[in-house]
């Protein structure tokens, strides 16, 4: 690839979105370390993204809920990771854009997105038997809206203890909060 192409794979790899392996252990994108491997590694997602393109024209929504769904629910990019790469593939002649719904765009694969497919279809093959694993493996574990409510809560707790010690009334009344919301969790 020319120097063009590297220095726009450089401006999306700082977005990419990180995997947690704290809340899944183990998998098959890293080991369970604070912060696991990347979901995807580099140029992955610009693959995994004209593929779905390529099968099924798609608004950029419809791409993170394909990746979300590909990766049993553990995964989402961000819209800030997708939108930009969608934009990539269009500079690159991989993608067209037509208007549909208003100001949403619809994503498709040209003639040279799927020769660049063709061309790299091992990768690809490889890419989504990676994707495929993890659900299998994770596919049953809570879904990321949980993890993300249980993630705000540790921050709420962490930024509260920070700096000055809190309070015994603050911590009485963190406490009784987060048994409050355990009893309503039992009662669902």
């Amino acid at each position: 690839m020319g120097r063009c192409q590297d220095r726009d794979d450089r401006r999306f790899a700082r977005g990419r979105d990180l995997f947690d392996e704290r809340h899944h252990g183990g998998g098959p994108f890293g080991g369970g370390g604070r912060r696991g491997r990347r979901v995807f590694d580099h140029g992955d997602l610009k693959l995994v993204i004209l593929r779905l393109i390529a099968n099924k024209p798609r608004h950029g929504y419809e791409v993170i809920k394909a990746v979300e769904e590909a990766l049993g629910g553990q995964y989402a990019p961000s819209p800030g990771v997708v939108y930009p790469t969608l934009t990539l593939l269009e500079e690159l002649g991989h993608a067209a854009a037509a208007a549909a719904d208003g100001n949403r765009k619809l994503y498709g694969a040209t003639e040279e997105g799927k020769a660049f497919l063709a061309a790299n279809q091992g990768t690809v093959n490889a890419i989504f038997a990676r994707m495929a694993e993890m659900k299998a493996r994770h596919g049953d574990g809570p879904p990321p809206q949980i993890i993300r409510a249980m993630e705000n809560l540790k921050t709420a707790l962490r930024l509260k203890l920070a700096g000055t010690a809190p309070s015994e009334e603050q911590i009485r009344a963190a406490a009784a909060a987060i048994d409050a919301a355990a009893l309503e969790i039992e009662k669902l």
